[in-house]
């Protein structure tokens, strides 16, 4: 009798889900994720960004581009996004589960924000330094009498008696540069530690952790605070600023309109670049935020409310601001188109030296460098959120152990972030701001909007939104979503490199290996969206073409909730919505 072998069977793989973190938490209020998303959108740029760009590309005519830019893609991304996030109750890597084949993308998001928080940390950490000044009995940087000025210094009431102001820097500004960043030639001379600017950056990092060490439960209470307050001291700024002298002119050159500007493609083009700065979409922030929230809210109303607020204060900080200047031009005799800047030339040496020139200079000091500080804490918080989140819904490991999450990024971020607290580090964080994040997240957005529009389906998204909140989306957000939106994403992306200005810092230039690295930082984030792509075709088991469709097809795209996972599938196949691509399926595809 021959012998025979058992036939082999190979055991059916069991269909596995991805693990839901049954303790990620909610909002225990609307309010919370109003003002957490609020806190996230309205930043340090508001005050000293948007003023000037307005008055520099054509003041209220600057509004019409920068208003249609924020009607036909920054509503309809912010939107979306929060759509996302509270539909499938994951940060911004999971979100990619929508279309698992772009997973790099939401690497490249967790990346822009690694690098956002190093140098924004350092940005906010300046207020925190300066705040220090303000309780001194005379402003340091009033005259030209302390130790780190130079035979150079004038006041800015001398400046405007000057011939010329070639040769001649104002007391402000030497405070800044010598005294607070102690600033090198450039950025090849790198030069020692500025211990209490680095001092100043451990108290804003102890500050981060003691407000993130529980997650959004410690969020959700200390946005009462953070976000309300700096309005209340935005207005009395504003009050203040309204009634000094030459007040009004400052704010006629903030307004003025000039109507041939909006032929130049370049006023469009930085009207773009303020809205995604402004709005904040592609950052993963929205996503992470919104994805606490309550499954059945009314995201429509919150995304107008938010963006509504967010335009506003960029407004409103613009009055604040150039009421001010024109106050400092009526003093010094120099015109406001002199005194007018931007950055962190605005925010730390022109409006302090009109400051010095009121009564009690201490009083307003304290009050504008406390509300820069509350403006950009908030924005810390929500992208350190959205960097551990992103962790936790990988690592499943680890979300016992979310508080030490929280510490051991922080003091990762602390000790990156302290290079820029050396004297040359002005030059770094400026490099950083520059290349790190402006083009990276215009191509994040566009891969996003092409993943929900044209992958995963306009309809099915629609249907998605539909089962959620009761009601489909009106054919006015399908146009958008489809077709203006990435049409108008193309268009700023094409621009921001067209219009890529050299970089410099206080007239100084970068030298090319300097440019060279901050385009780097640029590439280190979108290379992951190629890189994951390539590493799905190279572990491929079935053959590429069957491998990437799959990948392409959503992986578990439901919500957390259990009773609304169950009622969710029962509506897909009702409606006969593309089938979902298990863990098993990933597997097969390896």
């Amino acid at each position: 009798m021959a012998n025979t072998q058992p036939a082999t069977t190979t055991a059916p793989r069991k269909d596995k889900r991805i693990e839901r973190d049954e303790n990620r938490g909610q909002w225990n209020s609307k309010s919370e994720f109003i003002l957490s998303l609020l806190g996230y959108a309205i930043g340090i740029g508001n005050v000293w960004r948007f003023p000037y760009l307005c008055y520099r590309s054509g003041g209220a005519a600057f509004l019409i581009p920068y208003m249609l830019m924020v009607i036909l893609a920054g509503i309809p991304l912010f939107y979306m996004e929060v759509l996302i996030g509270q539909f499938s109750s994951t940060g911004c890597t999971g979100m990619f589960r929508m279309t698992p084949l772009l997973k790099g993308t939401g690497i490249a998001q967790v990346v822009v924000n690694a690098y956002c928080v190093c140098y924004y940390s350092v940005i906010i950490s300046y207020p925190v330094r300066m705040i220090f000044y303000c309780f001194f009995k005379q402003v340091p940087w009033e005259d030209c009498s302390n130790s780190w000025n130079s035979d150079n210094c004038v006041t800015v009431s001398d400046m405007g008696k000057q011939n010329s102001t070639d040769g001649f820097t104002t007391s402000a500004d030497e405070f800044f540069h010598l005294e607070v960043l102690r600033i090198s030639k450039d950025i090849s001379e790198l030069g020692g530690m500025v211990w209490e600017q680095l001092v100043a950056l451990i108290v804003t990092w102890i500050i981060i952790y003691f407000c993130l060490m529980r997650g959004i439960k410690s969020v959700g209470k200390v946005v009462y605070f953070t976000v309300p307050f700096p309005y209340l001291l935005l207005f009395i700024l504003l009050v203040r600023g309204a009634t000094l002298p030459g007040a009004w002119k400052g704010i006629k050159f903030y307004l003025y309109p000039e109507w041939d500007r909006l032929l130049d493609l370049k006023v469009w083009a930085d009207a773009a670049i303020q809205m995604f700065f402004g709005i904040g979409p592609g950052w993963g922030g929205i996503v992470n935020m919104a994805s606490f929230s309550n499954f059945r809210n009314n995201a429509r109303c919150d995304t107008i409310l938010i963006v509504s607020i967010n335009v506003f204060t960029s407004i409103l900080a613009g009055f604040v601001v150039f009421s001010v200047l024109g106050f400092l031009s009526e003093k010094s005799g120099i015109p406001v188109e002199t005194v007018a800047t931007g950055g962190a030339g605005l925010a730390f040496v022109t409006y302090p030296e009109a400051i010095g020139m009121l009564p009690v200079p201490q009083l307003w000091a304290l009050m504008f460098f406390f509300m820069l500080f509350l403006l950009g804490i908030d924005s810390v918080f929500v992208q350190l959120e959205a960097i551990m989140t992103s962790i936790l819904d990988e690592w499943y490991w680890v979300r016992s152990h979310k508080w030490k999450l929280t510490l051991v990024s922080c003091f990762i971020f602390l000790a990156i972030s302290s290079i820029m607290c050396t004297n040359g580090g002005m030059f770094i964080l400026q490099l950083f701001d520059w290349y790190s994040s402006a083009i990276a997240v215009i191509v994040i957005c566009l891969v996003e909007i092409i993943m929900v529009a044209w992958i995963y389906g306009i309809k099915n998204f629609m249907l998605d939104v539909e089962f959620m909140l009761g009601r489909r989306p009106s054919l006015y957000w399908r146009i958008l979503w489809q077709v203006v939106t990435p049409v108008i994403l193309i268009f700023i992306l094409i621009t921001s490199i067209v219009f890529m200005r050299t970089i410099t810092y206080n007239n100084i230039p970068y030298p090319p290996w300097a440019i060279m690295i901050g385009w780097a930082s640029c590439i280190t984030s979108v290379m992951w969206i190629p890189l994951y792509i390539f590493y799905i075709m190279i572990r491929k088991r079935a053959t590429l073409c069957d491998s990437l469709k799959k990948r392409l097809r959503p992986l578990d795209w439901t919500p957390s909730d259990p009773q609304d996972r169950a009622e969710y599938e029962a509506f897909r196949r009702q409606r006969r919505m593309p089938g979902f691509m298990s863990d098993t399926d990933i597997e097969s595809t390896k």
